[in-house]
Formats: C-alpha cells, sequence, structure tokens
C-alpha cells in the first residue's frame, strides 16, 4: 500500500470511528434510553408523604419505561442529604430525586452554607401535588379548638411544646404563631412517625404534619386536629377550620415535584418530562391522591419551576414575618 492510500485509509479508518461513537453516544443518552434501571432518590423517611409519593410514581414509572425505578431513602438534614446524594450523580437521566417544598424551597431561606442550589443544580420534571398540613393534639387533650389552643398559649408563652419534623413545619407555625402573637417551645423530630407517637402520648402539646400522616390517627380519635393550612377546609374533614379563617392571610402547603440534574441531556429530560406528566394525569394517579388526601397539580417542568421560586418569595415574605433568620 502506498502512502497516499494508506493516509487515506487511515482518514476513512478515523472518521468511521468517530461516527461510530457518535452513535453509541446517541444511543446511551437519547433513542435507547433508559437500557438499565433507574434509581429514584426519597431525601425523606420511609412512611413519610414525599416517600410515598415517590414510591407511586417509581411503580407507575417502571410501567411506562419498562426499567425497574428503584426508591433508595436517603433522609436527614432536612432533606439536604438525598439532594446532595443526586446532585453527586452523573448526570445521565439515571438518578431522579424526589424533590418537595423543604429541599426546594425552604432550605433556601432557612439555610446557611447550602450543598446545593435547587434551582442551578437541578431542573424540575413534573409536579407530584400538595397536600395540606393538619395542626392536631392529642386525643385526650383538654384543648379543644384552634382557638383554645392559641389562648393557652398567649396564657403561658413559650411553655407549651410544639412538634414538628422539618424547618418547613417550622415555618408554617412560626407563620401562625406571629400573626397571634404567641410563642411555643419547638421541638424538632427526625421522623413524622416519632413526632406522631409522641403527640398522641400527649409528650408534646401539639405539633404539625400533613393531613395525610394525621388522617387515621386522627379518625381513630388518638389526636384531635384543630385546625387545616389550606385555602379551604379539607374535604375528609369538613368540621375542622382552616387557620386562613382566624388569619386570611395565612396558606401554606407541602409539596413535592420530580428532579433531575440540571445538565442532563434535553432528550432524556424531555422523555422523562412527558412520560410523568402523562401519569400524572392518569386515573391511577387520581386515585392515589384521593388515597391519600393530596390534590394533584399537573405540572410540566416550566410551570414547576415558576411554582417553586414564586414559594421561595412567599417563604422569604414569611420567614421575615416570622423573625425567622437562616441558620
Amino acid at each position: 500500500m502506498n502512502n497516499v492510500k494508506k493516509s487515506s485509509f487511515i482518514h476513512y479508518l478515523m472518521c468511521l470511528l468517530i461516527c461510530v461513537g457518535m452513535n453509541l453516544s446517541y444511543a446511551q443518552t437519547g433513542k435507547d434510553y433508559p437500557n438499565r434501571p433507574i434509581r429514584l432518590i426519597a431525601p425523606f423517611a420511609a412512611g413519610s408523604n414525599s416517600d410515598t409519593s415517590a414510591r407511586f410514581v417509581a411503580s407507575q414509572l417502571s410501567i411506562a419505561l419498562g426499567q425497574s425505578v428503584n426508591v433508595e431513602n436517603l433522609p436527614g438534614a432536612d432533606g439536604r442529604l438525598g439532594m446532595v446524594a443526586a446532585k453527586n450523580q452523573p448526570a445521565d437521566g439515571y438518578t431522579l430525586v424526589q424533590g418537595s417544598w423543604t429541599n426546594l424551597a425552604v432550605n433556601v431561606v432557612l439555610i446557611k452554607n447550602m450543598p446545593y442550589d435547587p434551582l442551578k443544580d437541578f431542573k424540575p420534571l413534573v409536579s407530584n401535588g400538595r397536600s395540606m398540613l393538619g395542626i392536631a393534639v392529642s386525643g385526650n387533650s383538654p384543648i379543644k379548638t384552634f382557638a383554645d389552643l392559641l389562648a393557652a398559649a398567649k396564657k403561658e408563652p413559650r411553655k407549651m411544646n410544639f412538634g414538628n419534623f422539618g424547618m418547613g413545619y417550622r415555618l408554617a407555625a412560626e407563620w401562625f404563631s406571629s400573626l397571634a402573637g404567641v410563642q411555643f417551645t419547638h421541638v424538632p423530630y427526625k421522623t413524622t412517625s416519632q413526632m406522631n407517637t409522641d403527640l398522641v402520648g400527649a409528650q408534646i402539646d401539639a405539633g404539625m404534619d400533613g393531613v395525610t400522616s394525621m388522617s387515621a390517627l386522627v379518625k381513630s380519635g388518638q389526636l384531635r386536629m384543630l385546625a387545616v393550612t389550606g385555602d379551604s377546609r379539607h374535604p375528609d374533614f369538613p368540621n375542622v377550620p382552616t387557620v386562613k379563617e382566624t388569619f386570611p392571610e395565612f396558606s401554606m402547603y407541602g409539596w413535592s415535584a420530580l428532579m433531575i440534574r440540571a445538565d442532563t441531556p434535553e432528550d432524556i429530560s424531555n422523555k422523562l418530562a412527558e412520560t410523568l406528566f402523562k401519569i400524572m394525569g392518569s386515573s391511577e394517579a387520581k386515585a392515589f391522591a384521593q388515597k391519600v388526601n393530596s390534590e394533584l397539580l399537573q405540572r410540566g417542568p416550566v410551570e414547576m419551576r415558576k411554582y417553586q421560586v414564586d414559594q421561595i418569595a412567599l417563604i422569604k415574605r414569611v420567614a421575615d414575618a416570622a423573625g425567622m433568620k437562616a441558620e
């Protein structure tokens, strides 16, 4: 083979290898995605509202994509541990994370030296929904109404213990407390189950949790729900007033959304977003939402990002009004 032919052959071979590499790259990031199991990180404990929602989505997404979607609970630090774990994974679409109002909005305002940026490091795929929070006492408590709770707290400032298991719940409690001009001693918990166990046993005077988590305990009489935090009364508890009925400016929901690393290729994130949007609009999703007492919010990436930004602004206003500073 003369030098000219040899040079031409080498050039041809190099072009062929480049084309093959490009095709393989495309197959791995686009057309053939997913070709292996997907990991869905739930940054809160098993049994929490966020975890329950993540497991429903994982089961439906697995069916839609034809690949296993495995939920991995990584609780701790108000959801920061799970978010950091997701941030440190490759941006290849094989790690999703269940974002919540705590780790996508509240932490931005109330946590110093955040190890991740929920706006820059992640992009939303779809909204899961939102749920009212409930303010409750033990079923045996002498406190019968929301007005009774405020009166008791006003009579003896800081003597009453108020339980919560996340900064978002603490924020909501501080908000209505500041509006009422009362103060509680806040007791932080690592899990919702721990808090509700102590609340049932009257180890703490009052507490706040998602209505979903408290529902069975309220219906059995072990807890008494005094108020809910939504814009209107909860359909399962029509006799329980809203905080808004006492303080018209008050409205607070827990919410969640599926997130992915911001630099994930668009063909992958778009495929996931489209699939998840269909799932959240399905009859199965509606049945699930009704079962867990949540409200579906079928928002795609653009709408969910706007909602997140608006929620961060709301939380900042609330924190400022309640005198809460980043810690």
